[in-house]
């Protein structure tokens, strides 16, 4: 099965992997690739880039939101590959080494078996390599503040409570958010629809996921690109608020 590639906007497609988006950024030649899905993803994440005209080799960078297995997939075989560069927040980078692990646990799913579609995730989490060893060798902190030089010049913004170092991407000049999993438009283990937190069993600090809305409140935009679920087009302020009332 191929994956669902939707451009948003110029040189701005979001493409649907088995449960887990990724965002290609393209300009002239040049490409920054934003997660990278499972690890079971990675013919996918390769197909998408040749689906945009371009190809692994003109990866510039890999930008990880948080490094969870399910978007930090194929990010060392990016680097260890093709040289690829792999950059996070700082408080992340130690998590993208596996230095430790802040991930739902094989006890937590299973505690939470009962709930409308969590078998059928699991089941698919394991077959992609959700429970996979892939750190990535040499991760990288973003080497400045603001915008950074790379294809579409995307802003970080650290939205901890995912995880300690869950960050999101903005792009101004384009009114995009590239939120990640600190806010999603959809989940297989969510009955509701439309922008919300994940549920609880996934976040390292709900409270904290909760507070990191203050900061997708405050980004201009009209576009929301998630980690989980399809494109929101709307307020990304509007979005963010939805979450809130709904994880309150």
């Amino acid at each position: 099965m191929q994956a669902d590639i939707r451009q948003v906007a110029d040189g701005i497609h979001l493409v649907h992997g088995s449960n887990t988006n990724w965002v290609i950024l393209t300009e002239g030649d040049a490409v920054t690739l934003v997660d990278t899905g499972y690890p079971g993803d990675r013919e996918k994440v390769l197909a998408s880039l040749a689906a945009v005209g371009s190809s692994p080799e003109a990866v510039t960078a890999v930008l990880v939101t948080h490094a969870h297995n399910d978007h930090l997939g194929s990010a060392e075989y990016l680097s260890s590959t093709y040289g690829t560069p792999v950059y996070t927040h700082e408080a992340e980078v130690p998590h993208a080494r596996r230095d430790f692990l802040h991930q739902v646990t094989v006890g937590e799913v299973l505690k939470n078996a009962w709930r409308p579609g969590v078998v059928p995730w699991a089941v698919h989490a394991l077959r992609s390599g959700g429970t996979a060893h892939v750190p990535v060798a040499r991760p990288q902190a973003f080497p400045a503040e603001g915008a950074l030089d790379l294809p579409g010049r995307p802003v970080p913004v650290h939205t901890p409570g995912h995880t300690a170092g869950h960050c999101a991407f903005h792009l101004p000049e384009a009114g995009v958010v590239i939120s990640g999993d600190g806010l999603v438009n959809g989940h297989p283990t969510s009955r509701v629809a439309g922008p919300q937190l994940l549920p609880v069993m996934f976040h390292h600090d709900r409270g904290g996921a909760l507070a990191s809305l203050d900061a997708f409140e405050a980004l201009p935009g009209d576009i929301l690109l998630p980690g989980h679920g399809p494109v929101h087009h709307g307020s990304v302020r509007k979005a963010a608020a939805r979450a809130r009332e709904l994880g309150a």
